[in-house]
């Protein structure tokens, strides 16, 4: 047993100290430490100076001093640690580590068994935060610039509730600079103090640091009240990422409103805490992605936001100190919501052109974005380059997100029904049931009077100036998945869903259909590549390809002109060898549009089956499906799938109803000769031509309908005679 050894205390100093960054003298008075428990400092104040004064020359604190002050604090918190335990660890050492998980060889060495107490996370964070305190090691990054010495301002602040989609206000005092310290493209920053509102004295050198930032050029007041509710709502989406158990957890840090209503036209500040640290950006809304020290988690949380939202939106842009992130951007479905850095789903097609699903991906269920071959190849050795770098591994104790897997037997309909079981039973109601609406403080828990978020993901509760009417995180997760379906990032999965859906002659409704025709787009105007002539029109036929078999109707109709070679306006440099086989597919495009309600396919179609040109091997001439389509653009009066009415002018009815007339005069082609019912037809044409303005042409339809009424009297005497 010689080679065991008992630690009943771990060092301090055995792992990198997480409360480097982080304000720690707010952090721990905001909750009275220092304000709220006179007995501790009257009974324990010569002790406290000998410790101090021992820290400072190095030398460790006895076990009776340390549990005696940290009884002391746990009291003051109120937040008892569980009594540790023992546990026996063997040092590992785990081959190829940048590699993925399943390829981990563990192969332990001779060594000394340790036996260390274990502590939960919390305690000992907070243990390390008490003991650096107390060992005077902490000041206060702008205690230089003397902040105290300003003016005490009471301003209103704004918080918004992400859940119920109200906003808080309340009042607080603050102090802050007059002249800006930073700047950035939009927003200038300035220092500032505020005092909790709990506080019991006007300790300003106590007060928490804050950052308020300010547009430099004037804007309307409601894009404050805007960018504040975009980060709430990524916040929230940081928070389910958080419940899938990843790696890493992250949050964004909360952000408010300040408004100064005592100064002269009520100028507006964004507030938020002071984070110190490294800041780094990770990605942007436009595709960016940080080449050096490229790290998983920031990439992850963007791809499970698109998933686990239902392609509704993607939270990018991802930026800050750690995984503890700030000023991110929303592309929505419609891009309208929040501000003009809202891209919709051309941003959203930005972000995967140039994501790589890393092992964080893998471990949720992610599915990868269908790529060409040649994007793939361009993707392989940035690819490489992540798993090479990257610091953070799966654990494999990550919850899935819920989604089905291409390829073997699938389940499809077992899949469908499992979300809309979530969607219905989650609530503990009866389907379609509403969602609960929750209290406004119960997003309020990081309050801006307390501590800021931890980067290293502490979930507990803290104290805020609202504590009545919270929910709980299993009540909120449930109403959270009472609005939301996981739907995979995959074409060929989207197909299925729509076929069991009984969608799959219906277009429109595929957000991820959408994002692959912007791809198509943007690989068509080069934003991809250096020059022109570098175009990689493969992969934008191929992403169109993928659209038009979401039924993205733009993507359909471009698809069904291309294989016809006419013109089109989304890849008009795309040409296809003409052959039957591509013929067929073109004619085969144009049905589906015409279907989903697309006229000017409609009267294509139309004029295939009536002339007999365009229309492929696998179908014949036939003017009674001719006739049909005729008709159904003639009456067509709403507008198609996409949400668009092709007015008239090109193809007037008039037009149309007279081409009808004259293939019932003439008869043929599957189609019986009818002179009355052309008779009547002519008449309807000439309406229209009277309509549009068009005299002559009426007149001429008149005549027609004579002729017609004429040719019946014709054939009722013959048939007399007989």
């Amino acid at each position: 047993m010689s080679d065991v050894r008992v630690d009943n205390q771990p060092s301090i100093d055995e792992e990198d100290d997480e409360f480097d960054d982080i304000d720690l003298l707010p952090l721990l008075t905001d909750f009275g430490f220092e304000d709220e428990n006179e007995n501790f400092e009257n009974e324990n104040e010569k002790r406290d100076e000998t410790r101090i004064e021992n820290q400072r020359k190095g030398v460790q604190f006895n076990n009776e001093e340390m549990d005696i002050g940290l009884d002391n604090f746990k009291g003051v918190y109120r937040r008892k640690a569980p009594r540790p335990n023992l546990k026996v660890t063997l040092p590992m050492k785990i081959e190829n580590r940048r590699s993925s998980l399943d390829n981990n060889r563990m192969r332990s060495h001779s060594c000394p068994v340790r036996i260390t107490r274990r502590t939960d996370p919390i305690p000992k964070k907070w243990k390390k935060a008490f003991f650096k305190i107390m060992g005077g090691s902490y000041k206060d990054p702008w205690a230089d610039y003397h902040l105290e010495l300003l003016d005490t301002e009471i301003a209103v602040r704004h918080r918004y509730n992400a859940v119920s989609k109200q906003w808080v206000v309340d009042n607080v005092r603050v102090k802050i600079e007059e002249e800006s310290f930073a700047a950035g493209a939009m927003r200038q920053c300035y220092r500032m103090k505020k005092l909790s509102n709990f506080a019991k004295n006007d300790n300003w050198k106590q007060a928490s640091n804050y950052v308020a930032k300010h547009y430099i050029d004037e804007v309307e007041r409601d894009i404050y009240f805007e960018d504040v509710k975009l980060q709430m709502d990524a916040k929230i989406w940081g928070e389910e990422y958080n419940r899938h158990n990843p790696p890493k957890k992250v949050d964004i840090i909360q952000m408010s409103v300040l408004e100064f209503v005592d100064r002269p036209g009520k100028p507006l500040y964004h507030l938020e805490h002071l984070i110190e640290g490294n800041y780094i950006k990770y990605n942007s809304n436009s595709g960016f992605v940080r080449d050096e020290n490229v790290r998983c988690t920031p990439q992850a949380f963007s791809h499970f936001t698109f998933e686990r939202s239902s392609h509704k939106l993607i939270v990018v842009d991802i930026q800050g100190v750690g995984d503890l992130y700030t000023d991110p951007q929303i592309h929505t479905e419609q891009g309208t919501e929040y501000n003009d850095g809202n891209l919709g789903p051309k941003g959203m097609a930005l972000f995967f052109h140039t994501h790589v699903c890393n092992s964080i991906c893998e471990s949720l269920g992610l599915m990868p974005f269908d790529m060409s071959p040649t994007e793939k190849e361009g993707q392989f050795t940035f690819s490489n380059h992540v798993q090479q770098t990257a610091a953070t591994m799966v654990r494999g104790s990550e919850e899935l997100c819920t989604s089905p897997h291409v390829g073997g037997s699938v389940d499809i309909t077992a899949y469908i029904s499992r979300q809309r079981t979530l969607s219905q039973t989650s609530n503990g109601g009866s389907p379609g049931s509403p969602m609960s609406p929750a209290s406004p403080d119960s997003l309020l828990d990081y309050d801006m009077d307390s501590p800021p978020p931890s980067p290293f993901g502490w979930r507990g509760r803290m104290r805020h100036d609202s504590d009545s009417g919270t929910i709980t995180k299993e009540e909120e997760r449930a109403a959270f998945l009472a609005n939301q379906i996981h739907r995979p990032s995959c074409v060929d999965i989207e197909v299925q869903l729509r076929e069991i859906l009984n969608q799959q002659r219906k277009t429109g409704g595929s957000i991820l259909g959408v994002v692959h025709c912007e791809m198509a787009k943007y690989h068509h105007l080069g934003r991809f590549c250096d020059r022109e002539d570098d175009r990689d029109l493969e992969s934008a036929m191929f992403h169109l390809t993928q659209a038009a078999n979401c039924g993205v109707l733009e993507a359909i109709v471009a698809m069904a002109h291309i294989y016809l070679q006419m013109p089109n306006d989304v890849l008009p440099d795309v040409k296809v060898e003409p052959s039957q086989d591509n013929t067929n597919d073109g004619v085969e495009y144009m049905e589906m549009a015409a279907e989903a309600g697309d006229r000017a396919s409609m009267i294509q179609l139309a004029r295939a089956y009536d002339s007999g040109l365009n229309l492929g091997t696998n179908r014949e001439r036939s003017w009674t499906e001719a006739l049909h389509w005729y008709e159904s653009a003639v009456t067509m009066a709403a507008e198609d799938e996409s949400g668009e009415y092709n007015a008239t002018m090109d193809n007037p009815n008039h037009q149309l109803i007279a081409r009808q007339a004259e293939m019932f005069r003439d008869g043929g082609y599957n189609m019986i000769k009818d002179p009355q019912r052309a008779g009547e037809l002519y008449n309807e044409a000439a309406e229209e031509a009277m309509a549009a303005m068009k005299g002559r042409l009426a007149n001429k339809y008149y005549m027609l309908a004579e002729e017609c009424y004429g040719e019946m009297d014709e054939e009722e005497d013959v048939e007399g005679e007989e």
